[in-house]
């Protein structure tokens, strides 16, 4: 049967999109849904902090080996059976996660969930851009986009609300219904073109396999662990950053070289593949250390509990929202590259809004730069996923997809270990600088001495008074050094938005469908 003769029988579209939106929305939003509920993890296996975030990083880096081999699994089983295999997986693994009862059967039962969600996001991605004729994919991805930056918008915000009214277990019980839906779905509506059917012969590629696994968990350790060891003061940190450096060279020297590759590194050699996968690189870092951040400044100084900093996205949300809803209505008349350029604008608005941030803001300073953020963000994110793929043929979307999810994902986990670093250095750098105005030559250094004294001084000796007086501004020393920490970050989120954008006169603006490669 041809791809004629497939579109033909399946007339809508549209209706493809509800198993693989249900799919793509379960494995976006346990990436950051687990965040708020970490405290509750650790301490029903009583375990610290640290090891807890084990529960995070064992998922990020089974999804992250799973996806640029979405490909070539597809090949092996056809992309239908794997796309449906996962879903399986990763619900099944959500069941396990929501009755572990130590910490080593939820990390397993983790891995398991990373493993089935790493082939959901391209798969759908893939299928979506697919079924649509190339005119019309700009609506495709403006659903597809409104999934994607949503999903970890709210993820922290339902995270918090399941957590503080029923227990964290339910975070991972939710996805069993939503996974049952779509695998039935996927089954009625999901069809594979000739190209995406199973194909004989097609051999493992071990050696690559090997050096991605190596490259991808001790780069996830070293960007998790670097901050809290002091980055490369640490031996284990500088060995393994070697080996992550050295496999990351071999993997892509073998994907070269070897004919039957997990990936085809050739899909680089398109313009708008290359340029638009960079933007979003630098785009998903800044969505992600964004959210890792707000929350913390929120919880930490402003005294917001977890589900309050969580709720504090919400705008976000409904930025992205309206994006969605303009881009469907007015997209296919302006160029994308224009609406990139213009929600990269409001993107580094928002963050530098952001970066004047004090310490007596209203919810409205929250508010406010977080829509113009989340409305940048829809406004720039649907029409660069289009762009990426415009000239691109379709027997190459799922190893495209692939490929661009990953690097997407590193840029995402780069951009989290980063933004850690900023503010905690950011912070001793400041402390250092303000700590040079507390000394007794200080005029409002000794007046504010003496104000916090003598409210002491009711219960203690003048001598204990004037030492908790002199704890009490430092404390305030302390708060404002990583206030000024976190306005850094957000300015640097600005900067990193205003040094991409023009990238965007170096892309293609296709239009017309027949001067797209079918």
């Amino acid at each position: 049967m041809s791809d004629e003769e497939i579109q033909n029988k399946h007339l809508n579209p549209w209706l493809s999109c509800l198993p693989t939106m249900a799919a793509a929305f379960m494995f976006v939003l346990d990436a950051t849904i687990a965040n708020v509920a970490l405290p509750h993890m650790a301490g029903s296996f009583s375990v610290s902090r640290e090891e807890s975030m084990w529960i995070l990083t064992s998922y990020l880096i089974a999804s992250g080996i799973i996806i640029p081999m979405v490909d070539w699994f597809s090949k092996v089983l056809g992309r239908k059976v794997f796309f449906t295999y996962s879903i399986i997986l990763f619900t099944v693994a959500s069941l396990l996660c929501g009755l572990a009862e130590s910490i080593g059967a939820m990390i397993a039962a983790r891995i398991l969930q990373g493993v089935g969600g790493g082939g959901l996001l391209p798969i759908s991605q893939a299928i979506m851009l697919e079924n649509f004729k190339p005119s019309e994919r700009g609506k495709a991805m403006s659903a597809f986009g409104l999934i994607i930056v949503i999903a970890p918008i709210i993820g922290p915000v339902i995270g918090g609300w399941i957590t503080e009214n029923w227990t964290w277990p339910y975070i991972y019980f939710i996805n069993i219904p939503i996974g049952i839906l779509a695998i039935f779905l996927t089954k009625i509506f999901v069809y594979d073109p000739p190209y995406a059917r199973k194909q004989e012969g097609v051999k493992t590629d071990g050696v690559g396999f090997l050096f991605l696994c190596l490259w991808l968990i001790s780069l996830q350790i070293v960007l998790d662990k670097g901050n809290n060891a002091d980055w490369f003061n640490a031996p284990w940190i500088c060995w393994l950053s070697f080996v992550s450096l050295v496999s990351a060279i071999a993997f892509f020297i073998s994907q070269i070289k070897n004919k039957e590759s997990l990936v085809d590194l050739s899909i680089f050699k398109d313009s708008n593949y290359l340029i638009g996968t960079l933007v979003q690189i630098v785009m998903q870092a800044i969505l992600l250390a964004s959210v890792a951040i707000l929350p913390q400044f929120l919880q930490s100084l402003m005294g917001y509990d977890a589900y309050q900093s969580g709720l504090s996205m919400m705008p976000r949300g409904f930025g992205a929202l309206t994006a969605t809803v303009l881009y469907g209505a007015f997209g296919n008349k302006f160029d994308g590259r224009v609406l990139v350029v213009i929600g990269l604008g409001c993107i580094a608005t928002g963050c530098w809004m952001l970066g004047g941030l004090n310490l007596q803001i209203s919810t409205m300073n929250i508010g406010f730069p977080n829509f113009l953020f989340g409305l940048g963000l829809g406004l720039s994110m649907i029409p660069i996923i289009t762009l990426s793929f415009a000239t691109l043929r379709n027997d190459q979307m799922t190893n495209g997809t692939g490929l661009q999810n990953l690097l997407k994902n590193i840029g995402g986990a780069f951009g989290t270990s980063i933004v850690a670093t900023l503010i905690s250095r950011g912070a001793q750098k400041h402390q250092f600088m303000l700590i040079q105005h507390l000394s007794e030559t200080s005029a409002n250094y000794v007046e504010r001495v003496q104000t916090f004294s003598s409210a002491f001084i009711i219960n203690f000796d003048p001598n204990t008074a004037h030492y908790m007086g002199q704890g009490m501004v430092y404390k305030l020393l302390m708060q404002q050094a990583n206030l000024c920490a976190f306005i850094d970050a957000f300015r640097v989120f600005a900067v990193a938005a205003l040094v991409i954008t023009p990238l965007m006169f170096l892309l293609k603006n296709i239009k017309k469908e027949d001067e797209i490669k079918e």
